[in-house]
């Protein structure tokens, strides 16, 4: 524990009600945990939100939960039911931000779309993920993440080169990209709030989301021009940028970026200062063209050396490289431990290990602090809003909570 960890945060005494589930809104919401918020998720009773069973991976839990999870309260709640529905509407009028994905439509089903709310609680701040946002012809359409990485061009500039080998991101990256724009959106909300007084809404699409950061490719291809070429794992505009096997048959990220380094890398690494004047690789254009010869010839040069010695040369001549770790690489991270990124949080299978998030600041210690089991905290919560005992069981007997 830092000198920090007892100061306050940033969005200490901000409450969030949250309906959430999978993994945009939960993302979103777990930042704002992170910085001090109260987050209460509501979930349905008996089953919770269903990303609790995409996996049992870690120690019975899910992955996806685990994640984006921590540090927040669990409330069931069957917000079909109108004493369920009282319970919602008591947490509201205390909320400073409320955010939620259902699907298209529900919420405003539920009276809850920001018009209603608004003239009820005119300092709360909805915030509505979905996947195409409000209006429009897909308003209705189903989005989930790799969906959106398809409808937005994401996979037609990722993965092999023939017509087969598209790829998804290894990571949900539509739904990260939505979470990180509600969890802007929600602060830019509050700082907005202290000036008018008066909370707003943010419309968020995971479309927008993913789209916002394709703008590369775009304009790559802008007014008809071709898009870029997909390349594995290489740079599809830019070489030598990518993956080379080493001769004790481990492989080594590259990267060149411009002239002097490539005549760097010729003198230094290849050991060919030649090379550098050829006029079929004497221009990062005329290296993309002929890629495979030149590939040829730095595969040749670095089968005669293994992984650390390539990485050595490259560190030598200042060309950046990076080892191609896999999972159990980056758990074993050399510059994570030593920056003591890793914490410890409870969850109902123990203690698990968790990131700090991104962006130390010197003045307070991010919250780290359990995933919540389902309904963990309904009692508690109802108690909080002036719940009896006896109500409270009457509630769990009805079904509502």
């Amino acid at each position: 524990m830092t000198a920090t960890a007892h100061k306050p945060r940033p969005l200490d005494g901000i409450t969030v009600i949250s309906l959430e589930h999978a993994i945009a809104a939960p993302f979103c919401t777990r930042q704002l945990a992170d910085l001090g918020a109260r987050v209460i998720k509501i979930e349905r009773p008996g089953s919770g939100d269903f990303a609790r069973d995409y996996d049992g991976r870690v120690n019975g839990l899910a992955s996806h939960f685990v994640w984006t999870n921590r540090s927040k309260e669990s409330l069931t709640l069957n917000v079909k039911q109108q004493q369920a529905a009282d319970v919602l509407d008591k947490l509201l009028a205390t909320a400073d931000v409320l955010v939620q994905n259902l699907a298209p439509g529900a919420a405003e089903r539920m009276g809850l779309s920001f018009a209603t709310l608004h003239e009820r609680f005119p300092r709360l701040i909805v915030c509505d993920i979905s996947g195409y946002g409000e209006g429009g012809p897909y308003e209705q359409k189903k989005a989930y993440d790799l969906l959106i990485q398809s409808e937005g061009g994401f996979l037609s500039v990722t993965g092999g080169p023939d017509e087969h080998d598209m790829a998804k991101a290894g990571c949900s990256i539509a739904d990260i990209a939505a979470g990180m724009y509600a969890y802007t959106g929600v602060l830019s909300a509050l700082l907005l709030r202290d000036k008018t007084g008066e909370g707003s809404r943010i419309d968020v699409s995971m479309l927008e989301s993913l789209v916002e950061w394709m703008n590369y490719p775009l304009y790559y291809a802008y007014d008809g021009a071709a898009p870029p070429p997909r390349a594995g794992a290489a740079h599809a505009t830019i070489y030598p940028y990518g993956p080379f096997p080493a001769g004790d048959g481990g492989t080594v990220m590259l990267g060149l970026q411009n002239e002097r380094e490539w005549q760097q890398f010729c003198d230094r690494v290849l050991l060919q200062p030649d090379l550098a004047s050829n006029p079929r690789f004497n221009a990062n254009a005329r290296r993309s063209e002929n890629r495979s010869e030149l590939r040829a010839i730095i595969v040749e040069t670095f089968a005669g050396m293994g992984t650390d010695e390539v990485i050595a040369r490259l560190d030598g001549a200042s060309i950046a490289n990076a080892h191609v770790n896999d999972m159990a690489g980056v758990w074993a991270h050399p510059q994570l431990a030593a920056r003591k990124r890793w914490r410890e949080v409870d969850s109902p299978a123990g203690k698990l290990p968790a990131l700090l998030p991104p962006g130390c600041n010197t003045a307070f210690e991010p919250r780290m602090e359990a995933v919540p089991g389902l309904g963990q905290h309904t009692d508690s919560l109802l108690g909080e809003l002036g719940y009896g005992a006896d109500e409270i069981q009457r509630l769990h007997q009805q079904g509502a909570v």
